[in-house]
């Protein structure tokens, strides 16, 4: 494998996390891979920061075919000659920059892979250090529709393949992550319903599903009644449904505005590649 380092400029922190795991168990899954952020490379004391980049490539260089990620690089590896640099910035910076470039080593088979959302507050000098600047952009309408059903996985639900098209539809600039915080928000939703319910119907499988007062077989019961009379275990809640969806996404926004997309655009024009 060739030394290419590669530079995403993401929408959200999902979107890049799910190209880290693409690599990592799609095409390499039997190379070693170290994930870090700036937190992990920073040390209080004198010189041990630098140690710990340096320590770093030396452990993918010792295991290599490998990947190292370092997600939010801007934090690490700002522009070189601002006011309010430290000295201890500017000499993990150089560190970087050095093992990057890795000159008197051996870096065919290591991969380093770095990701950010604010592409103009990296320094120029780690900017050329990676060949490839590819924008990832937010899901197109594909994307989303298999994204609702990745994310509600085996949980029971009524959604037909029209309804799963119809959400995304609506959820237009909307990010991975918004999508994930949406379904995880209505995971909760037959919870709700159930916690709220005032009637309860018997299924043939001698369960207790939470219903409306005209629901054949309808019983004026609550949840607590029911597990009042030892029968908590056989309350199932209902499966999810469109309406829920509805419910959710009425009070949810997208995060990732037009301003910040057109930023990333502008970059990816002047410096970068689409993904």
């Amino acid at each position: 494998m060739p030394n290419i380092p590669l530079f995403c400029l993401c929408a959200c922190i999902t979107d890049r996390l799910l190209v880290v795991s693409v690599l990592k168990f799609n095409l390499f899954s039997f190379f070693f891979s170290a994930s870090v952020s700036s937190s992990d490379l920073v040390s209080k004391w004198m010189g041990e920061s630098e140690k710990l980049v340096s320590n770093l490539f030396q452990m993918a260089r010792d295991s290599a075919p490998s990947i190292i990620f370092i997600d939010e690089i801007d934090s690490l590896c700002g522009q070189r000659g601002e006011g309010n640099e430290s000295e201890a910035s500017r000499r993990i910076k150089t560190e970087l920059l050095v093992q990057m470039q890795g000159v008197g080593n051996n870096d065919q088979k290591v991969l380093v892979l770095a990701a950010t959302n604010t592409p103009y507050a990296l320094d120029q000098a780690i900017r050329r250090r990676f060949d490839k600047r590819i924008y990832i952009p937010l899901p197109d309408l594909k994307a989303r529709q298999h994204m609702f059903k990745v994310h509600l996985g085996d949980t029971p639900h009524n959604l037909t393949e029209n309804d799963f098209e119809s959400l995304a539809h609506r959820t237009d600039g909307f990010s991975g992550s918004d999508i994930s915080v949406c379904v995880k928000d209505v995971l909760f939703e037959p919870v709700r319903k159930t916690q709220d319910a005032m009637f309860f119907f018997k299924t043939p499988d001698d369960m207790w599903m939470p219903c409306g007062p005209k629901q054949p077989g309808a019983v004026q019961i609550t949840m607590q009644e029911l597990a009042a009379k030892g029968l908590a275990a056989q309350i199932l809640p209902p499966p999810i449904s469109r309406s829920d969806f509805d419910k959710v996404l009425a009070r949810q926004r997208p995060t990732v505005s037009k301003a910040d997309l057109e930023v990333h655009e502008r970059f990816t024009n002047e410096f970068g590649e689409e993904g």
